[in-house]
């Protein structure tokens, strides 16, 4: 299991470390211009504590999978987090549109590949804390 949280606290810092680049790709200055500056601030800070909560999350994996898996406060965190990316997974299955991504070959292959890594973490946070 200390592999599995290493290839995870790395998978999620690479995760947050593409956040840079959102603004860009998804053309943020022209998509959101039509915003209030409240929301368009809003999003971006958004944005930037998103990816340094995910950040975190794997530097913790990373850096602290032995407590993880061996101490009540690493088992009862394992708990929240496998709690969240459950969550997670459930908007990615049923909140995003399809539209998003079918007849798309990047964003399909982005929708499965993401669906995969959420199941993939919410697995491993409940086996460790069911162990």
């Amino acid at each position: 299991m200390i592999l599995q949280l290493k290839i995870i606290g790395a998978l999620l810092m690479f995760l947050a470390i593409i956040h840079i680049g959102f603004p860009n790709y998804f053309h943020w200055k022209k998509e959101l211009k039509s915003l209030s500056l409240i929301n368009r601030q809003m999003m971006t800070t958004h944005t930037f504590f998103i990816a340094f909560t995910v950040f975190m999350m794997g530097l913790l994996c990373f850096t602290s999978s032995i407590e993880l898996i061996e101490t009540n406060l690493g088992k009862k965190t394992s708990l929240g987090l496998a709690i969240f990316w459950s969550i997670r997974l459930f908007f990615q299955l049923f909140v995003y549109s399809p539209k998003l991504w079918k007849g798309k070959v990047f964003e399909t292959t982005m929708h499965v590949l993401f669906t995969i890594f959420w199941v993939y973490m919410t697995a491993v946070f409940f086996i460790i804390y069911l162990h």
